[in-house]
């Protein structure tokens, strides 16, 4: 067994509880890819057609306003984390989003369709994309929520906590654009909060 496919293995019986003959049902169908620093996962306008696990990387959902031609980043995902589209994903829909690594990456992957074709023969499958649509429909919700209930701090706080070294491994701009904030405000919390 590879050390991705161990990497893989792990996340998926804390994930899901699955059990070792259902991991060994799917190894055929997951790959392995890496991509370069400012490359696409998957772009807006396409349908996202994989879902993948981070084994190593950073990468950032944003929507990019062809009128203002700026970038709105909206989440990041990082190592041991499933990064997706997940409305397109389900839908099977063009995506809103770009997914851009924002450094060198490596991710596991597995298609729409082989997601699918385990669903249909292996009810604990199917509890994974039960307990996938309730992580995204929670990571979501939370989104909204921060915007409503926390301060910007408390927003950056928040972010921290989920991505412990994001500060030091991607640009300023990009932690900005995510919290609402303008360069300067990040910088005044970071002055506040030392961690």
């Amino acid at each position: 067994m590879t050390e991705n496919n161990e990497i893989l293995a792990q996340h998926l019986k804390n994930f899901a509880a699955l059990t070792e003959k259902d991991i060994a049902e799917s190894e055929t169908f997951w790959k392995t890819r890496k991509i370069n620093k400012g490359d696409f996962f998957n772009m807006q306008s396409m349908v996202c057609n994989d879902l993948g696990l981070v084994v190593k990387g950073i990468f950032r959902i944003y929507y990019h306003d062809p009128k203002t031609e700026t970038d709105k980043n909206i989440f990041f995902f990082s190592e041991n984390q499933f990064v997706v589209s997940f409305r397109s994903f389900i839908s099977q829909n063009p995506c809103w989003y770009y997914i851009e690594a924002m450094e060198d990456a490596e991710i596991i992957f597995i298609s729409y369709r082989d997601l699918h074709s385990l669903y249909a023969k292996n009810t604990n499958w199917l509890h994974f994309g039960k307990l996938l649509a309730e992580l995204f429909f929670a990571y979501a919700q939370t989104r909204a929520e921060e915007f409503m209930f926390f301060s910007h701090e408390e927003r950056y706080l928040r972010l921290l906590d989920e991505h412990p070294n994001i500060i030091e491994r991607i640009p300023a701009y990009h932690i900005s654009s995510f919290l609402g904030i303008t360069n300067p405000s990040l910088s005044r919390i970071r002055k506040r909060v030392k961690r």
